[in-house]
């Protein structure tokens, strides 16, 4: 069963991210769907039939929670600062995502307390923090452009966007731009001495009125399908965040066309999206949720543990969405993570580092959670060069790319062909497994009946007859199921996104929130806070109840 595995190329992988790299992939902008034809020719060269449906890019189409940002292409840009140059042919980076057009130059004030802004009227502003924000205040107190840096980058322009809508045009006219450390560094140290250090800047970008918002999927065999996913957004180069994860796509889908068998219970599905825009609009009005068993989301899938200091990690499914899915990729990420060395007894070891985590947000997988889809995501994490015009092909490391691919690889061919006999016998060892770590910290009695039943729908899916359902009993249903963030908040309830961006500025509490409101739709409310609490542990229930009203309040879910 293990065999196809090594059939997974990871040189043809890097191949793919190479070519990737090439476009600069934000979204809203041209070279986003420029790169999706890329990867559409890619899948018809190798004898697949990938179809492309584009919703729009125009900065106020509502795709579930998420409200789309405006159409946008960066033609050129630079900077100028005590004799250096930073140009968009060195780095499209400089010029932040989404920013308007606009030149000139001026003094530079860097905000390091509140009290600084009182200086910025006429000036470039300097944030390192909460950019999004500080965009709004600068334009609101009459900067002529905004520079941004991130901290912990030194000589790497980072990546940040501003992800403006329609509405947003309004106020937002100065230009924005993104600048290393290391020069933030020195504008706030001449700043401090008195030298009045000045920034000469342009930024020519175009705001259009829509752009394609680009959907690629492909299918192998029937439904009932294992949907395996990746976002193809993202800027140049993008090579670990994320066109390792869309190229793995695509050598995974080559592979399984070739080893597909007509007997097996499953058939493959493949999704290339734009980040939380794409998986929200595919599944909010083209996908069938029943028509999926689960769902693999590949992101950063490359990252070296030499050069970027990653650990592959492997991010479960929550309880609430409890599936062997979780068991059988962490066991295959062992197997083939293993090393040519020997322990003292001649037992293999690991090539690199690995480790499993309760279920985390920050990616596509949270979407097919949310609409009932057991869903995981193997990640390499963290990266320095993350988010950065550093994060270039040559930083990946070909042995991440070979163990998480021919890991997903096996898995899903394991759960597409194994016999019922085997399926329910590592569903056993699985899930006490499971429980028993969960209980060597607390009591485990909701996570139990949710084990079960998860183990209940796997069976539905898989035939291996295990686990049981139970009466349900709701305390909450989500009447706009996706993403709970600012887009929502400040369409449904403005007067509280103050609130709950403050409530939510810990991402724990998101995590929380969103894993609650799923609970709630399984189990009274007391017990749906016990799940919580076996789960993650420590919880902050007087601030989730406070959130919990919030999204009543805003229409999101509702008391049954």
């Amino acid at each position: 069963m293990h065999g196809p595995a090594e059939k997974l190329r990871p040189e043809r992988i890097l191949r793919r991210v190479a070519e990737l790299t090439r476009f600069h992939r934000i979204q809203g902008s041209k070279g986003l769907v420029d790169a999706v034809e890329y990867l559409r020719d890619e899948l018809s060269n190798i004898g697949l039939s990938p179809k492309t449906h584009y919703e729009k890019y125009d900065g106020k189409s509502w795709y579930l929670t998420l409200r789309s940002p405006i159409a946008w292409d960066l033609l050129e840009g630079e900077v100028r600062f005590n004799e250096k140059t930073l140009s968009s042919e060195e780095t499209p980076l400089v010029v932040m995502a989404h920013s308007p057009p606009g030149e000139g130059e001026a003094e530079i004030v860097p905000i390091l307390n509140d009290s600084d802004w009182e200086r910025a009227h006429g000036k470039v502003v300097l944030v390192g923090k909460n950019f999004r924000k500080a965009y709004g205040k600068a334009n609101e107190i009459g900067a002529v452009a905004f520079v941004s840096y991130r901290e912990g980058t030194d000589d790497a322009v980072p990546y940040i966007g501003l992800f403006l809508t329609e509405e947003d045009l309004k106020w937002a006219k100065i230009p924005a731009f993104a600048v290393p450390e290391s020069w933030a560094k020195k504008m706030i140290s001449d700043y401090l001495s008195g030298k009045k250090p000045r920034l000469s800047f342009r930024a020519v970008t175009e705001i259009k009125s829509s752009e394609k918002l680009p959907i690629l999927y492909t299918e192998i065999g029937e439904p009932p399908f294992i949907l395996l996913t990746a976002h193809i957004c993202h800027p140049r180069p993008g090579a670990n965040d994320n066109a390792s994860g869309s190229a793995m796509l695509v050598e995974l889908a080559e592979v399984l066309s070739k080893v597909y068998e007509s007997d097996f219970r499953f058939g493959f599905a493949f999704l290339w999206i734009p980040e939380y825009y794409g998986s929200q609009a595919f599944i909010g009005r083209k996908g069938e949720p029943n028509d999926y068993y689960s769902a693999i989301n590949l992101d950063m899938v490359g990252g070296s543990e030499d050069r970027s200091g990653s650990t592959i990690m492997l991010v479960r499914t929550p309880l609430s969405r409890f599936s062997i899915v979780s068991g059988v990729l962490e066991y295959f990420l062992k197997r083939h993570n293993l090393s040519s060395k020997k322990s003292l007894s001649g037992s293999e070891i690991p090539a690199v580092k690995f480790r499993a985590y309760p279920y985390e947000m920050g990616s596509d997988h949270d979407v097919f959670n949310f609409f009932g889809i057991p869903s995981v995501m193997p990640i390499t994490w963290p990266d320095r060069f993350y988010h950065s015009n550093m994060d270039t092909p040559e930083k990946l490391s070909m042995e991440s790319l070979a163990i998480i691919g021919r890991s997903v690889l096996s898995s899903v061919i394991f759960l597409a062909g194994e016999d019922e006999g085997k399926l329910r016998r590592f569903a056993r060892g699985y899930s006490l497994k499971y429980l028993g770590e969960l209980a060597m910290e607390r009591e485990t009695e909701m996570a139990e009946k949710l084990v079960m039943l998860g183990l209940s729908r796997d069976s539905k899916f898989t035939g291996m007859d295990i686990g049981y359902e139970f009466e349900k009993t709701p305390w909450l249903r989500w009447k706009l199921r996706g993403r709970i963030g600012e887009d929502i908040i400040k369409n449904k309830a403005p007067e509280r996104l103050e609130e709950f961006e403050k409530l939510t500025e810990e991402g724990k509490a998101l995590i929380d929130l969103h894993e609650l409101v799923m609970l709630g739709e399984l189990l009274p409310k007391n017990e749906a806070y016990k799940a919580l609490s076996e789960e993650y542990g420590e919880i902050e229930k007087s601030t989730l109840e406070v959130l919990i009203g919030l999204l009543e309040e805003a229409e999101i879910v509702e008391t049954v």
